[in-house]
């Protein structure tokens, strides 16, 4: 049998179905799970292999999606398995008239970290190494996460293998983790190690016909399509999927015409499906192409590309400023916890006087429902034409909660974000309120970023992040810095500076990431109560005893004083270092921030 690498320069890859589905419906609903069948019901999944096989399929998988430890009784259990999936599809392609090629299925591998993961890929993949099986589908994927070393561990073993890496999105092209289809595809083929990459599951075929035709046409031999019969729909306590063979074949077709060369089905797609999609393939047959051609990146791979075709110009008015190294001022002012907004409107609209350059409004702080941060940003910038860099939390909001959001916020003329975790829900809360937390704030920014280079590329959002200057081993808070820079963030808001300490690590901050727009944190005090408050209860603040010792017996009129005298001398020690101020208010202490504003004007 030739290598697979040099089969695809001659042919497409056909393989097979839904192995699962398939397999739930000729055993009507069979809960056992369905890799344990390799053991106990041997006989159907040799059948199911068989009809593949026999629908025109020249590649199977072995029947071990979730082939792991965790998920299949153990370790022992894990290796009796592949072995006995590997001789079931092994003996299945070798009754087969022609060449059909056995492919080790894997699925996301479990584990609470990215080691763990890699660690379980590894872990299985040699167990069908030993077997003799060198050629890998990881199928299903949201993102990376561990898998790139444990293909490394494969070639070290075995240099011949074939590997395939297929990702499962939605239909706007992003994966439950909120990373884009085409960086997805991009990085897997560009790592080097990765034969080829695509899509499965999820989506049908007319959506994945319509991600994929975004793709360079020079990766497309290289790319893997395996669609959903339609989507799925739940009668009683099972599944059934939509849609129909002569559709799914007629539009995987249209996947072929593109140039991909890898082909099959996923859920719902029973041998019916592959053997209307293998009549079709056959009327189209593959054109031979040169094994260099094959396997040579194009040297550019860059698909975002501006709609209109021109240069895109950005409208965001705190970016410009930035790019042109001028100093900017951001206040923060909570929204209300009510519908009125009149207060906030008139205060926003006083700063605005005053000489800010971008209000901040944050997402419902301490877990306590207020006023929408992005409604109310909107508001803002259409009544008052001022900028707002409204706050997202990754607390309330699933993928599709968060892109209709951004997209709301883009359409309204908002440009900024900044991107926090989000305070956890009060302990005592939450048997009723639940948080979602389906990103966590790096994963968001790498989705927002993403977003920017498809939804908003025109004119993106310029993403900010969070910046804890008080944080006690703060060597690790910039190493989680420098990786939001690289998820996308362009710059940070830091937490308050009131300390010495919290001044030196703004400095630091500067020198390890030059790059990045750094907005300096400040706080003006206004009360001995206020700052010890702030220094027990509030985390990520620390205001230093002499500070607290200076309010002791102020007034209202004296404390703010003081608050005002200590901004600005903590003003004046991080401006060398930072491109704007990041101002707090207090207790909506307007006429305060008014006059540290313009103390602040007249310092830049």
């Amino acid at each position: 049998m030739t290598t697979t690498r040099e089969f695809l320069s001659k042919n497409r890859i056909l393989f097979d179905g839904a192995f699962g589905t398939y397999f739930a419906q000729i055993t009507h609903g069979q809960t056992e799970n369905c890799e344990l069948a390799n053991l106990n019901l041997p006989q159907t999944v040799a059948r199911i292999h068989r009809e593949y096989i026999e629908a025109g399929a020249n590649a199977i998988k072995t029947n071990t999606f979730a082939a792991y430890p965790d998920l299949c009784g153990g370790a022992e259990n894990q290796k009796k398995i592949i072995r006995a999936a590997v001789a079931l599809a092994r003996e299945e392609a070798d009754k087969a008239d022609g060449e059909v090629r056995v492919f080790a299925d894997l699925g996301p591998a479990p584990g609470e970290s990215r080691q763990q993961k890699t660690d379980s890929y590894i872990q299985a993949a040699s167990l069908f190494l030993d077997e003799g099986i060198t050629d890998f589908v990881f199928e299903t994927q949201a993102e990376e996460d561990g898998l790139l070393p444990a293909v490394r561990e494969i070639r070290k073993r075995e240099k011949e293998s074939f590997i395939v890496v297929s990702f499962g999105v939605l239909p706007d092209g992003y994966s439950p983790k909120g990373i884009y289809y085409r960086t997805l595809i991009l990085d897997m083929l560009s790592s080097g190690l990765v034969d080829a990459a695509g899509l499965n599951c999820v989506v049908n075929a007319g959506n994945m016909r319509r991600l994929l035709a975004a793709l360079p046409s020079g990766l497309l031999a290289r790319t893997c399509a395996m669609p959903n019969a339609g989507y799925p729909v739940v009668r009683g306590f099972h599944t059934y999927y939509g849609g129909n063979a002569p559709y799914f074949a007629r539009e995987t077709g249209e996947i072929a015409d593109l140039g991909v060369r890898i082909l099959g089905g996923c859920c719902g797609t029973t041998p019916q499906y592959i053997r209307a999609l293998s009549k079709v393939l056959s009327e189209r047959p593959a054109e031979e192409i040169d094994a260099d051609t094959l396997w040579t990146l194009p040297e550019s791979t860059d698909v975002q590309k501006n709609k209109s075709g021109a240069q895109a110009v950005s409208s965001n008015r705190l970016k410009k400023k930035l790019s042109a190294g001028k100093k900017v001022i951001a206040v923060e002012l909570d929204s209300p916890k009510n519908a009125d907004l009149s207060t906030f409107m008139e205060e926003a609209g006083r700063l605005k006087k005053a000489g800010v350059d971008t209000i901040t409004i944050a997402d419902c702080p301490i877990a306590q429902a207020r006023l929408d941060a992005s409604l109310l940003a909107c508001k803002v910038k259409q009544e008052l034409d001022l900028d707002v860099i409204p706050h997202m939390t990754c607390r309330d909001r699933n993928i599709n909660a968060s892109k209709a959001l951004l997209l709301g916020d883009h359409a309204n003329g908002i440009r900024n974000v900044l991107i926090i975790t989000g305070d956890p829900i009060p302990t005592a809360a939450r048997d009723e309120v639940k948080s979602v937390y389906q990103f966590n704030s790096r994963q968001m920014i790498g989705y927002v970023h993403s977003l920017n280079d498809s939804d908003f590329q025109d004119d993106p959002f310029l993403i900010f992040a969070a910046l804890n200057v008080n944080a006690k081993n703060f060597d690790r808070e910039l190493e989680r810095a420098r990786k939001k820079l690289q998820q996308g963030a362009a710059g940070f808001l830091t937490q308050p500076a009131l300390s010495s300490a919290a001044v030196e690590n703004l400095k630091k901050t500067r020198q390890a990431m030059p790059e990045a727009y750094i907005l300096g944190g400040l706080y003006p005090v206004i009360s001995e109560r206020n700052a010890r408050f702030m220094n027990e209860e509030v985390n990520g603040i620390e205001v230093p005893e002499e500070m607290i010792a200076a309010y002791h017996g102020a007034d209202r009129e004296e404390g703010e004083k003081i608050g005002r005298r200590f901004t600005d001398e903590l003003c004046g020690r991080i401006l060398p270092f930072v491109d704007g101020i990041y101002l707090m208010t207090p207790f909506h202490r307007i006429g305060l921030m008014e006059k540290i504003v313009g103390d602040i004007r007249e310092m830049l």
